[in-house]
């Protein structure tokens, strides 16, 4: 067992920390604040290749493996949690389903420009009426001669409206039937007929914004069904492993910034005549921790690597997810907790650490999704 980093890996931290205290950290205050959709951040990740991080080179990525990919995530949530989570979907959710399902055509295509930066990608998958039970989606998209003809509505759609390009999972079959056939569409987000609603109002994640979106008429050509009929629910729970190391990558750097910032202020701040960390409730805080981070980064890094190695990764993309989120949401509140009546301030930043810390133990599947996929494993 080598618990040890590549050099490859080890550079690949570093470059990325070192663009994300420059160019990500000094403004995730006032993307928080403000909702400003982070582009210039964004262009910079492009620059670097990192928005093509594990594309394969043959369609204008850089070819690094899965882990080379939480490490990239886990690195820019530390500093952002809104940017770490467009990075999130564009990586798992958009060039993730193209380069596993894709055809040589959609590949050239659509990942090309996704890889390069040159356009972001998202996935619809939630629906008014269907959250974690996929089996109820009702967008359908019926087969008109060389055309799908689509209509219905999907909900929080991350990137929706700033995306070129959107998968959706549709009803290709089985109308009004509970296990009816379900496909992906590829389906340009400026096709018409697709109408995005404002980006909705959160509890945090601000900049990173989410979109109701209506289908009405919506016609792509038939080559944009996106692996073959019919294996359009198969393909989103693979897609959604994947994505659950994406999301305890994410958390994990989350949790990590909150415990800079709590170690940084419990060394500076003084109480009773000495520094808070020298009060053992105080210290026995950060060890928590500390704990909690060190476990979420080697469950979230087997999780990639038995994705790397083509070995099934099922549940432990579940286990790692579940710890990492769950993790990050209590470092959070003791970062806060830690600040004291400082920490409820957003001048320290923990309180918008903890706020976007919130949604990943709902994204990519619930706590108790999670707890029902290891369940199975018992």
């Amino acid at each position: 067992m080598d618990f040890d980093l590549s050099e490859e890996h080890r550079l690949l931290r570093q470059s990325v920390r070192g663009f994300v205290e420059k160019e990500i950290m000094p403004v995730a205050r006032r993307i928080d604040e403000t909702g400003e959709f982070p582009w210039p951040a964004l262009k910079g990740l492009a620059k670097l290749g990192l928005l093509g991080l594990n594309v394969p080179e043959a369609y204008g990525g850089a070819g690094a493996d899965h882990l080379s990919a939480a490490i990239l995530l886990e690195e820019i949530g530390r500093g952002c949690g809104s940017t770490g989570l467009i990075v999130a979907a564009h990586l798992g959710l958009a060039c993730g389903p193209l380069a596993a399902f894709g055809s040589e055509e959609q590949k050239r295509k659509w990942l090309r420009p996704l890889a390069a930066g040159e356009m972001l990608g998202c996935l619809g998958l939630t629906e008014p009426g269907s959250g974690s039970d996929l089996r109820a989606t009702r967008t359908t998209a019926r087969r008109d001669g060389d055309s799908w003809v689509l209509n219905g509505s999907k909900m929080w759609l991350t990137n929706g409206a700033e995306a070129g390009v959107a998968i959706l999972l549709c009803r290709t079959g089985g109308e009004g039937e509970r296990d009816g056939i379900l496909s992906h569409i590829i389906v340009p987000t400026d096709t018409p007929g697709m109408k995005f609603d404002p980006p909705e109002p959160k509890m945090g994640l601000h900049g990173s914004h989410t979109y109701a979106l209506s289908i009405e008429d919506v016609r792509v050509p038939a080559e944009n069904l996106l692996g073959g009929e019919g294996r359009g629910l198969g393909q989103t729970m693979a897609v959604l492993d994947g994505g659950r190391i994406g999301i305890g990558a994410l958390s994990l750097g989350l949790a990590q910034g909150a415990y800079e910032a709590a170690a940084k202020y419990a060394g500076e701040r003084q109480a009773f005549g000495s520094p808070l960390k020298e009060h053992q409730a105080i210290a026995f805080m950060l060890a928590d921790m500390i704990t909690e981070i060190e476990a979420s980064r080697w469950l979230v890094y087997r999780a990639a690597w038995l994705r790397d190695q083509g070995r099934s990764y099922t549940k432990e993309a579940s286990i790692a997810k579940l710890f990492a989120t769950e993790a990050a949401e209590r470092i959070a509140r003791n970062a806060i907790q830690i600040h004291g009546g400082n920490g409820y301030s957003p001048l320290y930043g923990v309180e918008r650490i903890y706020r976007d810390a919130r949604l990943m133990t709902i994204g990519e599947g619930t706590s108790e999704i999670q707890r029902m996929v290891i369940s199975r494993f018992a």
